[in-house]
Parts: C-alpha cells; sequence; structure tokens
C-alpha cells in the first residue's frame, strides 16, 4: 500500500491572488452595471439641483466682490451689491438659464436662496479682501 501524503498540497499564491482579483472585478462591473441602469429618484434629482446652485454661489459671490470693488464701492453700496447679488442670481440661474422645472406642492422658494448661504458670504470677504489689498498698493 501506498502511503497518502499528509501534506497539504502546495499552491501557488500568485495565481490564486490573481484568480481572486478577475473575480471580484467580474462582480464589481455587474453592480456598476446594475446601478447605472437605476432610475433616479427624486432626492437624487433635487441634490443635483442644489449642487449646481451651490457652485453658482461660489461663482457669483467671487464675481460680486470682484464686480463691486473694482467699480469702486466700499461700505454701503458694497453691502447692497452683495445683497443683490446674493438674492438675485439664484432665482436668474435656476428660472431663465437651467430652466428648472419644480412642483407646485413642494416648491418653496427657500429651497432656492438655502444651497450655499455661507459659501457665498466667505467666497465674497476672500475676493474682496484680495482685490481691495491689490487696488490699494497697485
Amino acid at each position: 500500500m501506498v502511503k497518502k501524503d499528509s501534506r497539504p498540497k502546495r499552491i501557488n499564491i500568485k495565481r490564486e491572488r490573481k484568480r481572486l482579483i478577475k473575480e471580484k472585478r467580474k462582480k464589481l462591473d455587474k453592480q456598476q452595471l446594475h446601478e447605472d441602469k437605476k432610475v433616479k429618484k427624486k432626492i437624487d434629482i433635487r441634490l443635483e439641483k442644489e449642487t449646481k446652485l451651490y457652485w453658482i454661489r461660489v461663482i457669483s459671490g467671487a464675481m460680486s466682490a470682484l464686480i463691486g470693488r473694482l467699480i469702486g464701492f466700499l461700505g454701503w453700496p458694497m453691502l447692497i451689491l452683495m445683497l443683490c447679488f446674493w438674492f438675485a442670481t439664484p432665482f436668474f440661474f435656476s428660472f431663465v438659464i437651467l430652466k428648472y422645472e419644480y412642483d407646485k406642492e413642494e416648491w418653496n422658494w427657500k429651497n432656492i436662496i438655502k444651497p450655499g448661504v455661507g459659501i457665498f458670504f466667505l467666497i465674497f470677504m476672500i475676493v474682496g479682501v484680495i482685490t481691495h489689498t491689490l487696488l490699494a498698493f497697485i
């Protein structure tokens, strides 16, 4: 009788690892195809709208500070210009340029003004201070 070898089989680790990686890639590819086919939900659409309005706020905050300072506004005129940009640009962009459709039942003017208020003011102050400094020393 031949004795059985009690040692475990030798496994090529590199080959096994490559095989496992290929299997995981196939699973991930199938999951990504599954996720791409899903229909967007209302929350996803709303978040996309809010993200666009957020970045519009960033740009409008920088532009309001730059335009106001280059015109020569300081103090109260600059504050009034900032408030005009603050309240006018989101409505202009959402209704005229982007042409978003809002549900009459869920629509609220606060949903347009709310996203990006803090970043608007922060970028306004940063760009305003930098432009004021550059104009003062040049």
